[in-house]
């Protein structure tokens, strides 16, 4: 809501007088923190909660935000945060300009708030920070460091050379990613590497520079990945992203399947990640860092060497020694790696190396199968993890800041979540000793932080209980006593330092120690749980067995060191903590397994901490930032206070009624016991604020109104004496181009029948153009209209006739082009019709409309009998006929039929007569409006029967029908009088035609038939046809 006002406020429809007040209003509803929204959606600080030492109203509120997708809730200034397992939209570049420079608690929970307050706090006290960054994996600790990331580069002063360095901070990120992070069962991209990154910032708080340090690379998944899980991603972009010369050159193939490394796990293709994608992404990367190509070249070089070397195989001969089987392998290994390496058989030795260092000494080492494999393995896991240590030096080498001044550091630990898988090795032994460490830094610093401000502030402190892990941190790393001591003693000691011989001395050792224990150790019940190869440790965060199978390196005293060093750089500098909590074990959005956060909330301390904060009192804030807020529940803080803050206080909590026991002052802070105390004042401040800002706009708008009546009333005057006179200018202006424009078009009339010239052209080309815009408008809509076209002016005489005929042929091409083929069928029929009968018969006009010329053949007339015989030769036409006899002339109903082949005259059931196309000689009919025809057919034979008289409804259907046919358009003869006829060879007769009003047809007392047809007017028969 906030955000659309903001950018109602930039358009220019508003004015200047809204947009102040708009303003004001926004602040105020900036100003609504936590306390605000308190009952809408659960408590945005834990420290607020009524019932802050019950686990289950803790639980009932996280559970109450994440369903409302509210990940993120305070408890103070630590920072809560659940994995959504899907995107939120919060974190977009108007999200980080909202929370950009804002009080810590006056906006809504968010990791855009904690960066922003830390980056604050570093540029005003030029101090050094960090931001702590823990949880178990898959709970969004990597994206949490992301984002922070993304926010510095955002919020930090920009110019180029300070853009370069936040695009390194920015990519070193993926590129680490890739070489350190992979698949797991838990998390799609875990990190296998603990990282701290500080970032340098100068006195202006521009990003100028960075370092990072990593921690305990889990090199164990270069030779071996549990089921389900993958190595670490750079090989899978290598092999599925890599270029094809690329790859020729390494001697790979574009196929996971076929490097042993890659799949033990089975699972090298993953739905979420896309390899090749990312491979392009740490290919721009590595540029903007300033990797050479050379270096980047090396880098792949040596990737694609511990693919080979996961591929050499070893056979054992009949001495029990290596035999090597993969010879090709090798051959690569030897040219990526650009070594002198060689590699010889004897009967001997099954494999010798031969290794050139510096001080030019060979070393020949006989080794058994196994032996060489478990070398070849430490061989890729040594490379790796030197190839990473380069890898993380380089980086800072173009991280690093050359100017020597004093910098503020903020620094970002990422470090791997507490782990317990169903077989845990001396690497998760390590990542749970540093989670142990931190756990012990964050309750030390917490409560350090807490008791120095009580102490600050003359307030008593009163001690808080809570679960001190120092007890297991000294059974891990205490001299002479911890289990790294006595692995370390374990690894130097003269003899056969065993796995069990380990174990044995940490039972010596542990026993009685209540957070340890063996299958020896434990009671009957508990030893059902455990083998005889493990060991347990009762961790902060709960039990977790190990395996000591293996061979166990003595690093352990290197990562201790490693991680005292990073605990005395994070005690140098002021914390800041994100939580980050795993809502389900399925990474499915919109799923809350209370079981599962339970458990994160206890091992994270995060009761503990929040026992710390309300330690006495649940709300804290300094006098000037209490007294700004609330001042305006109190008529004498209102609206300007003159004295001290503190002063200001007391007066305020004085008017509001406070009791002693609900608050105490301190040096510089209120220090308020109870949230509903505080809830209360801030629902009077709900109140109060809306009447505010109501009296504020009235007295804004009235002392902005005056002023601007005051100065518009003078600018008024001024613009309406030069509007006038710009007015009256153009109304000049405009005056005299009319008076122009007239006289030319008159001079243009007078002259208009003249030819072209200087006086009329401009007259006869709005003439032109007059027409031509009409007959757009009027233009004929059919080929038959003519008498819509325009009268055009004697200019446009010849134009007119030209686009008259440029019209006609358009109507006449979208007519042929939207008749069917079967239209034109008919149309071509119809023509022949025309042809035959215009103006030669008198029924004919009439006839036009009725005759539908159908294809149809009728055979569903036709009795089957008489279709059986003659369907063989194909029906064209059938129409029903009366057939006047040749004696007598007595009327009968008979059937035509036209076949391809001859005329039918068929009497239901019977065939009467056929009449081959090739002995017709022609049809006749009259010119009048009668409907007879006359077959005139051969009458070679005496037994051939003579010409038919018919009678036909369909006279001009059928006569078309025929001619088409037979292919003769000459067949039909038009005759007026009578025509003759043959009854029978020798033997002829005539039928009379004349015209009445009436239709008869009889015969005469001479023997002939008369047909009289009804008369027709002749005057309409040319216009209808």
């Amino acid at each position: 809501c906030c955000n659309q006002v903001m950018v109602k406020l930039n358009k220019k429809s508003v004015s200047s007088v809204t947009r102040d007040v708009l303003e004001f209003k926004v602040k105020i509803m900036i100003m609504e923190g936590s306390l605000t929204a308190r009952d809408r959606v659960g408590i945005q600080d834990f420290v607020l909660l009524d019932a802050y030492t019950s686990e289950t109203a803790f639980m009932d509120n996280l559970r109450k935000r994440f369903n409302e997708n509210l990940i993120y809730t305070y408890i103070g200034t630590l920072l809560v945060s659940v994995n959504p397992y899907k995107e939120l939209g919060i974190y977009t570049k108007k999200q980080m300009d909202i929370y950009m420079g804002v009080n810590f608690f006056e906006l809504p929970p968010h990791i855009f708030a904690l960066a922003d307050n830390v980056y604050r706090t570093m540029i005003s006290e030029t101090s050094n920070h960090f931001i702590l960054i823990s949880g178990e994996s898959g709970a969004g600790k990597t994206e949490a460091s992301k984002k922070v990331l993304q926010f510095y580069a955002v919020c930090c002063p920009s110019t180029r050379l300070l853009d370069n360095v936040r695009d390194r901070l920015l990519l070193s990120n993926p590129v680490l990613e890739a070489f350190g992070n992979a698949k797991t069962l838990k998390n799609d991209n875990s990190s296998r590497f603990g990282k701290y990154m500080d970032i340098q910032f100068d006195h202006q708080g521009a990003a100028v520079g960075g370092h990072v340090l990593s921690y305990l690379l889990e090199k164990s998944r270069v030779v071996h990945q549990n089921h389900g899980e993958r190595n670490f991603h750079i090989f899978y972009q290598l092999v599925e992203g890599g270029e094809d010369e690329l790859l020729r050159w390494l001697g790979l193939e574009r196929n996971c399947q076929n490097y042993r490394f890659l799949i033990q796990g089975e699972c090298a293709k993953v739905s979420s990640i896309n390899d090749k994608s990312d491979w392009k992404t740490v290919q721009k990367a590595l540029i903007i860092i300033e990797f050479s190509e050379k270096d980047i070249e090396d880098l792949f070089a040596i990737l694609a060497s511990v693919l080979h070397l996961g591929n050499v195989h070893f056979g054992a001969s009949a001495l029990g020694y290596a035999t090597l089987n993969s010879s090709a392998e090798v051959h690569w290994l030897s040219k990526v790696l650009s070594t002198d390496t060689s590699i010889k058989f004897s009967n001997n030795y099954a494999l010798e190396v031969y290794i050139v260092i510096i001080y030019h000494f060979q070393v020949l080492s006989p080794f058994t199968a196994e032996h060489a494999k478990y070398a070849r393995d430490a061989l890729a896991k040594a490379i790796y993890g030197r190839t990473f240590s380069w890898l993380v030096n380089k980086i800072n080498e173009s991280l690093a800041n050359k100017d020597s001044t004093r910098k503020t550091v903020i620094g970002l630990l990422d470090i791997y979540g507490f782990e317990v898988f169903d077989m845990n090795s001396f690497e998760q032994f390590c990542i749970n000793f540093c989670n142990e460490k931190l756990q012990q830094l964050f309750i030390q610093l917490t409560l350090k932080s807490e008791q120095e401000e009580y102490e600050m502030e003359g307030i008593e402190w009163e001690p808080v209980p809570y679960f001190n892990n120092k007890i297991i941190c000294d059974l891990v790393e205490e001299k002479h006593r911890g289990i790294i001591s006595i692995l370390d003693e374990e690894c130097l000691r003269p003899g056969e330092a065993t796995d069990f011989t380990f174990l044995e001395k940490l039972e010596e050792k542990m026993c009685g120690h209540p957070h340890f224990v063996t299958h020896k150790l434990a009671d009957q019940k508990t030893r059902k749980t455990l083998e005889r190869g493990e060991f347990r440790l009762l961790h902060y965060a709960g039990e977790v067995t190990y395996s000591v199978a293996g061979k166990l390196f003595n690093v352990a005293t290197q990562f201790k060191s490693s991680l005292a060093g990073l605990t005395e750089i994070l005690m140098t500098k002021e914390p800041w903590y994100v939580r980050c909590l795993k809502p389900n074990h399925c990474k499915q959005p919109d799923r809350f397994d209370d079981v599962m956060v339970r458990h994160q909330v206890k091992y994270l301390g995060l009761m503990e901490h929040l026992r710390v904060r309300r330690a006495g009192f649940a709300y804290r804030r300094r006098y000037e930032v209490f007294l700004k807020r609330y001042k305006a529940l109190c008529p004498d803080t209102w609206p300007h206070w003159k004295g001290t803050p503190a002063e200001g206080v007391q007066r305020l909590i004085k008017h509001l009624g406070y009791k002693p026991d609900e608050y105490k002052m301190g040096r510089t802070k209120i220090f308020i016991r109870h949230p509903r105390t505080l809830f209360a004042i801030e629902d009077a401040f709900e109140i109060c604020k809306h009447e505010l800002a109501t009296r504020i706009q009235a007295k804004y708008k009235g002392y902005r109104v005056k002023g601007q009546y005051q100065r518009q009333r003078e600018a008024a005057t001024k613009i309406e004496t030069c509007w006038r006179g710009l007015q009256a200018r153009k109304e000049r202006e405009r005056r005299a181009w009319a008076v122009k424009v007239i006289k030319k078009f008159i001079k243009g009339f007078m002259n208009r029948n003249q030819p072209v010239s200087m006086d009329n052209s401009e007259y006869l080309a709005f003439v032109r153009q007059s027409y031509l815009t009409r007959l757009k408008d009027n233009l004929p809509k059919s080929v038959l209209d003519k008498t819509t076209w325009l009268t055009p002016p004697p200019i446009m005489q010849e134009a007119s006739v030209f686009l008259r005929k440029l019209h006609t042929r358009l109507l006449l091409r979208k007519y042929v082009r939207g008749i069917s083929s079967q239209q034109k069928v008919q149309l071509q029929i119809k023509a022949l019709t025309s042809d035959i009968f215009r103006g030669r018969k008198e029924n004919y006009p009439q006839s036009i409309s009725l005759c539908s010329f159908s294809v149809y053949s009728g055979e569903k007339d036709i009795n089957i009998k008489v279709l059986q015989q003659i369907c063989p030769e194909g029906i064209k036409y059938s129409v029903p006929v009366i057939k006047y006899d040749r004696n007598g002339f007595r009327p009968r109903f008979r059937q035509l039929i036209f076949t391809q082949a001859a005329a039918y005259l068929v009497e239901e059931a019977k065939i009467k007569q056929r009449v081959n196309y090739s002995s017709l000689k022609g049809v006749s009919v009259s010119n009048l409006s009668d409907n007879f025809l006359i077959l005139h057919v051969s009458c070679d034979d005496t037994k051939q029967k003579g010409d038919l008289v018919l009678q036909c409804s369909y006279l001009f259907e059928a006569l078309t029908k025929i001619c088409v046919v037979t292919k003769n358009h000459s067949l039909i003869k038009v005759v007026q009088g009578s025509v003759r006829f043959d009854i029978q060879p020798g033997k002829e007769g005539f039928v009379d035609f004349k015209s009445s009003s009436e239709a008869m047809v009889y015969r005469t007392k001479n023997g002939h038939l008369m047909v009289v047809g009804p008369h027709n007017a002749i005057v309409n028969s040319r216009d209808k046809s």
